[in-house]
């Protein structure tokens, strides 16, 4: 075997691709500037180089990771989320709704004064936002492929544009995150003590809590794959995200069943949900990354602009509403951002920079319904416009 050949079986197999772009993506993301680092969203950047090359991650890989992400966000979130659901259920029903509406609005704008096309306007709005379903509903609604071709070109500003966002509200407005992550955490231990849970009287089956932990990602693919119909002949499914978090989710507020625990040792959820992250990023990446430059060149830099305009401005009008309109609290708005933005990463990124893991509620609140409004949105402005 001479050095060509050797070189290449080595460095073009999926071992050597994904921690390659794991250790390249981590170095970029610890990179700062003036305070502002993509942290694992630096995996996305060094996946969409590689993805430009032709190297690319199965896509199992990429499944794993964003079961293994959202059921550890379940899971995190599960103990504190139906209360705090239901202190604020309307406020993040609405703010949920209006994020979508903003981008839907920004889309059909797009449409009427910029002449883009609608398959490929609609495209960049579910990638703006980051929504695969979306993206389906709008090919499906469409019948044109070019819709993909939107969706590739606003997919990278939609993931590390709202990274960015949750990192650059709160030193433009010089909020002092560790006072808001203290009052956060003061709120959360003022539960009533009849929802405390003495875990240490429940058998734990293994010492990580695998057990749990797999049992929630098995229910939550099963309840994924539930299609439900919606109005134009189209379906709608939680899909491999929704489903794990809402069984995580339920998992995580019960914590056991009769004397068997069910919940997960918070070491494991940590480290469970940045390999997960890092690993759906890859796919996410190597994907959006072929021939992404391709299609810049052939529709221009306009397009990707006008993307990021669809990814900013739900961001915005978000943000204004939770802390102006519906009095939630910093750490809890940018919270709901993420999940009124679909984002995963975003979530990632705002739990390690404030160290306020209670802010996956908010995101796992507004999640489902953006979902849903990402879907419908991407269905009937085709019909409408």
């Amino acid at each position: 075997m001479d050095i060509l050949q050797w070189f290449s079986e080595v460095f073009t197999s999926p071992i050597m691709i994904i921690f390659s772009i794991a250790a390249l993506g981590y170095l970029v993301g610890s990179f700062s500037i003036k305070g502002l680092n993509l942290g694992t969203s630096g995996v996305l950047l060094v996946a969409l180089v590689f993805g430009h090359f032709g190297l690319t991650v199965p896509k199992i890989v990429q499944d794993i990771g964003l079961v293994s992400f959202v059921t550890a966000v379940g899971f995190i979130a599960g103990p504190g989320f139906f209360r705090n659901f239901k202190k604020n259920a309307i406020s993040y029903v609405l703010l949920g709704i209006c994020i979508i509406l903003v981008g839907a609005v920004t889309c059909v704008g797009v449409i009427k004064l910029a002449g883009i096309p609608t398959p490929l306007s609609v495209g960049m709005m579910s990638g703006a936002l980051t929504s695969t379903p979306g993206l389906a509903a709008a090919i499906e609604a469409t019948g044109d492929d070019m819709a993909s071709v939107g969706y590739g070109i606003a997919y990278p500003f939609g993931v590390v544009g709202v990274v960015l966002f949750v990192q650059l509200i709160p030193k433009l407005l010089k909020i002092d995150i560790a006072a808001e992550r203290e009052r956060l955490a003061s709120a959360g231990a003022a539960a009533p003590k009849g929802e405390t849970l003495a875990k240490k009287s429940y058998k734990q089956l293994d010492e990580f809590g695998l057990f749990a932990f797999a049992v929630a990602a098995i229910l939550g693919v099963m309840i994924g794959k539930i299609s439900i119909p919606l109005p134009g002949g189209a379906h709608f499914s939680l899909g491999t995200s929704g489903g794990p978090l809402l069984a995580a989710l339920v998992m995580g507020h019960f914590a056991h069943v009769g004397p068997i625990a069910i919940d997960v040792p918070k070491r494991t959820l940590e480290v469970v949900r940045e390999v997960g992250l890092a690993l759906f990023l890859m796919g996410a990446g190597t994907g959006a990354g072929q021939g992404f430059l391709e299609i810049l060149a052939q529709y221009g830099v306009q397009l990707f602009l006008l993307g990021a305009l669809m990814t900013i401005l739900p961001m915005i009008v978000g943000y204004i509403l939770a802390t102006k309109v519906f009095k939630i609290d910093v750490l809890n708005s940018l919270g709901a951002i993420c999940g009124g933005m679909t984002s995963t990463p975003a979530l990632g990124t705002l739990m390690a920079v404030t160290k306020a893991e209670a802010v996956a509620v908010s995101y796992a609140a507004t999640y489902p319904l953006a979902l849903i409004m990402v879907v419908l949105c991407c269905e009937f402005i085709p019909i409408l416009f």
